[in-house]
């Protein structure tokens, strides 16, 4: 487990089984790419309730009022902290996912606010309701996996925008440059592993 506020304790044995669970697929979605597939930790009830309770333990006492989840793998491990610690889940979606506004960009329904970032192999965006986070939330961001830093930063940037404090992003995979500098836009990150190479 990394982060510049919590020094990495003796070793977990659990992040032993949640590194296995994970499945390294070569070149996708580009060549290159050595994506880091969580769906087969999903698969195994006790490493995916072990990754969950990793989170739990260290969010249950901080007073955090938002998880917020980043479309789509966030939304895997957001839900469960946010109910086991008692506090609102936020899912930060892709563009024209939430209701709120039409394809010519009318609002219908509820406003959104959108944040546009850069990924390693090309961009995207993010988007949350208005009125998800109040001023005075705490929040966390929930990923599987931090590469750059860039959906984490958007995330960042939404909820402040919408007056929330955020406490720190985390994340089950970060890759090893992070280990040194464990924040992202000056917020602490927190990470279980590091990425499987084969």
């Amino acid at each position: 487990m990394f982060s510049k506020h919590n020094a990495p304790k003796a070793e977990d044995p659990r992040l032993k089984a949640i590194t296995e669970a994970i499945r390294v697929v070569p070149h996708f979605p580009k060549q290159g790419i050595m994506f880091q597939d969580i769906t087969t930790l999903l698969l195994d009830h006790k490493v995916f309730k072990d990754t969950i309770d990793i989170f739990v333990d260290r969010y249950k006492d901080m007073g955090i009022s938002i998880v917020a989840g980043v479309e789509a793998r966030g939304f895997f491990f957001g839900p469960s902290i946010a109910l086991a610690i008692g506090s609102k889940f936020v899912p930060l979606r892709k563009p024209r996912k939430l209701p709120g506004r039409n394809i010519t960009g009318a609002w219908y329904l509820g406003e959104v606010i959108s944040e546009k970032y850069v990924l390693e192999y090309g961009s995207d965006c993010l988007e949350m309701h208005v009125g998800a986070v109040k001023p005075g939330d705490k929040a966390i961001v929930i990923d599987d996996l931090v590469a750059t830093g860039g959906t984490l930063s958007a995330a960042i940037s939404l909820l402040e925008r919408g007056g929330a404090e955020v406490v720190e992003c985390a994340c089950v995979i970060g890759l090893s440059h992070f280990k040194d500098d464990c924040s992202v836009n000056g917020k602490p990150l927190y990470f279980l592993v590091e990425p499987r190479l084969q």
